[in-house]
């Protein structure tokens, strides 16, 4: 069972989950240390209700660059200075983890970010004279390529393995329909209770999604039959608790974990012999380059995906290189080799 360690007193729902980091900086006596005001900015971000997936991560980053820090004997917020911080920013660019890896350019990105919001917290409350991270400079994020996404065939035949008689394997077809259907990210999908589908319009709202935005998606007439029938077979035998709520439950009545269905889409995918990487954002992204091969204006892709920038949802306009190629035969006056009746083979006709 996942334990928590509350921010504030008389909060334990809410928290960081525990863990090393977090130890790190609630163990911190001094309160004039690094450690002391990095716990302080989280129980700031904690009551501005940031994301607890963000908490984690700064704590981490924070921990870490506290680490860092006292390795140099630099204990305090006023001791660091712009080049301590570019110094840090090249030990990101140098470390290796423990498989030899580099952090990659996001990765490093994030920290500096994470950095940048805690000084700028830390001079705003004039705890420092200046801040000293107001310039640093985000490395260059490299253009990202999607990896290839399912084709209509792949699809349909990882979803046949599926057994419906068995009440697991009837809860992933549903759950895995509704991603193909919406293209809802996996942690939104769990999050999703009985009442936020609406069969009559065909909507899904999806509460407090990334960003903690509120959004409507379409769903396909295909989605909602399997989710009816996962509902009335299987969820109404697993729910236990009368105030359980949420659409998808595993058999102990409680809500599946992303890790579990991750591993379930991963098993899925092998099984069906299909050897593309990915998982549950597979379906996410299937879904997008799909609508956009067939015709999708990018902008109406950006609203279901629940994209703030139209930069973010051009990443998914990635198309399969059978489609360009498909294009490039059609549309290319030099794509095809013609040859003259009875004239040597080896040689092209120009």
């Amino acid at each position: 069972m996942k334990k928590y360690w509350p921010l504030q007193h008389g909060r334990p729902a809410r928290g960081i989950a525990l863990g090393k980091r977090w130890q790190e900086l609630a163990q911190e006596t001094d309160g004039s240390s690094l450690r002391a005001f990095a716990r302080r900015y989280l129980e700031h971000l904690e009551v501005r209700h940031y994301a607890q997936c963000t908490l984690v991560t700064h704590c981490q980053d924070l921990a870490r660059f506290a680490q860092w820090a006292a390795e140099r004997e630099i204990r305090t917020p006023a001791e660091v200075t712009r080049p301590i911080l570019e110094r840090y920013q090249r030990h990101l660019f140098y470390y290796r983890k423990a498989d030899g890896k580099p952090l990659t350019a996001g990765n490093q990105g994030h920290h500096i970010l994470c950095l940048r919001g805690f000084f700028r917290w830390l001079a705003k409350g004039n705890y420092i004279p200046s801040n000293p991270a107001s310039e640093l400079e985000l490395p260059r994020q490299p253009l990202r390529q999607l990896r290839e996404a399912l084709t209509v065939e792949e699809v349909e035949r990882l979803l046949a393995l599926l057994d419906i008689a068995h009440p697991v394997e009837l809860r992933d077809r549903a759950f895995f329909e509704l991603l193909y259907s919406t293209g809802v990210r996996r942690f939104e999908a769990l999050g999703l209770t009985i009442y936020d589908v609406d069969a009559s319009q065909g909507t899904v709202f999806v509460r407090q999604g990334k960003g903690r935005k509120d959004r409507f998606v379409p769903i396909g007439e295909r989605a909602l039959a399997w989710l009816e029938k996962y509902r009335d077979e299987v969820r109404s035998q697993w729910a236990v608790d009368p105030m359980q709520q949420h659409m998808f439950l595993n058999p102990d009545g409680r809500v599946p974990s992303d890790a579990t269905m991750t591993v379930r889409a991963r098993h899925l995918l092998r099984d069906a012999g299909i050897r593309k990487a990915g998982a549950c954002h597979l379906f996410r992204h299937t879904m997008a380059t799909q609508m956009l091969e067939h015709g999708a204006d990018i902008r109406y892709i950006q609203e279901i995906l629940g994209h703030a920038s139209l930069a973010t949802t051009q990443i998914y306009t990635h198309i399969s290189i059978g489609k360009l190629k498909a294009i490039h035969a059609a549309t290319h006056p030099g794509a095809k080799l013609q040859r003259r009746p009875n004239a040597d083979s080896s040689a092209p006709k120009e």
